[in-house]
């Protein structure tokens, strides 16, 4: 070793390997199964004028930051130099993927809930409108 040289040890190549895999497991996570959940659930709140909630605004900021979580989960992963702590990384990436996936269905079934308390007098006031009672 020279004078005044850096030396910096080579990453393991099953680090490449395990980013990839966190990477394509986090993709498949995002486009099979938040997507087309979301889509149903905003569907779903607007086929039923409003019934059922969606909290739009909870549920975006939860996707950008989950987004971030697991983008830098991954960039984690990517810089380590051996594979068992890369593959950590990998694990947590892909535990905020399905968690942030998780949310808006739970957050669609916990105002549904709230909601659900008001429906009974709702639906009285219909049924007596329909049925002429006042």
């Amino acid at each position: 070793m020279g004078a005044g040289r850096i030396t910096t040890a080579r990453r393991q190549r099953g680090v490449f390997v395990a980013t990839r895999i966190g990477a394509g497991l986090v993709v498949l996570i995002a486009l099979g199964l938040f997507l087309p959940l979301v889509g149903f659930l905003a569907g779903t709140t607007a086929s039923t004028a409003g019934l059922i909630p969606f909290p739009a605004l909870s549920v975006t900021l939860v996707t950008l930051i989950g987004a971030a979580l697991a983008a830098g989960l991954l960039l984690l992963a990517l810089t380590r130099r051996r594979t068992g702590f890369a593959i950590v990384w990998v694990v947590l990436a892909v535990a905020v993927a399905l968690a942030v996936t998780v949310f808006p269905l739970v957050a669609v079934a916990s105002g549904s809930a709230e909601r659900a308390s008001d429906v009974a007098p709702i639906l009285g006031d219909l049924w007596s409108r329909l049925t002429g009672q006042v």
